[in-house]
């Protein structure tokens, strides 16, 4: 039984394993029906797949691609209690390892962004709190630059279900919207590359 701020990790080697989740607002994980929607979107083996999970939050994306295979997965969160939370929890999930490396960055996700190479990552996730819709509009604009995803992955975000995405797609040229759900609170969207 979850208690109330715990997820489950829906598949892979973790499937099943809990993630305690803080109380702090802003906080919001994504739900268990976004996560199995998106992953039955990206496939249940990332096998190979480098991960960029970019406003990390609980972890529950990045944790799901870790325990999916991908090859490498980086979480960058900036608050530090949420970052010391999500290093626990990997000690936690560990004793079950995966397949994959997994490193945890305390610091500013637009920032991390600023500093990779073009096409460095497969599949990123932007989810960044909805109270600050600039962070997406700057992230999906970067996320352009460092996303290749020839070979699987995309760029994938959510935002509040009210949320133009007219907005975002402005800073996404050559990206098209391939999946999108909408749930009463969220929208979750995935991109992948229609042109180089």
């Amino acid at each position: 039984m979850l208690g109330p701020n715990q997820i489950r990790i829906i598949g892979g080697v973790w499937r099943s394993r809990q993630i305690s989740v803080l109380d702090q607002a802003g906080l919001r994980p994504s739900s268990d029906r976004v996560r199995e929607t998106v992953f039955n979107w990206l496939g249940q083996d990332l096998s190979g797949l480098k991960v960029l999970d970019v406003f990390a939050g609980s972890g529950a994306l990045g944790f799901e691609a870790a325990s999916r295979f991908a090859k490498q997965i980086v979480l960058i969160e900036k608050d530090k209690k949420a970052y010391t939370q999500l290093v626990n929890q990997y000690k936690l999930l560990s004793s079950f390892p995966i397949t994959g490396d997994l490193r945890i960055i305390h610091g500013d996700g637009i920032a991390y962004l600023q500093t990779l190479q073009s096409k460095s990552y497969q599949l990123l996730f932007l989810d960044p709190p909805f109270h600050q819709p600039d962070l997406l509009k700057v992230a999906a604009q970067e996320a352009t630059r460092i996303c290749d995803d020839e070979f699987g992955g995309g760029i994938y975000l959510e935002c509040p279900n009210d949320f133009d995405l007219s907005e975002i797609e402005s800073f996404m040229p050559n990206w098209t919207r391939t999946k999108c759900m909408k749930t009463s609170h969220v929208k979750a969207v995935l991109f992948r590359r229609s042109s180089s």
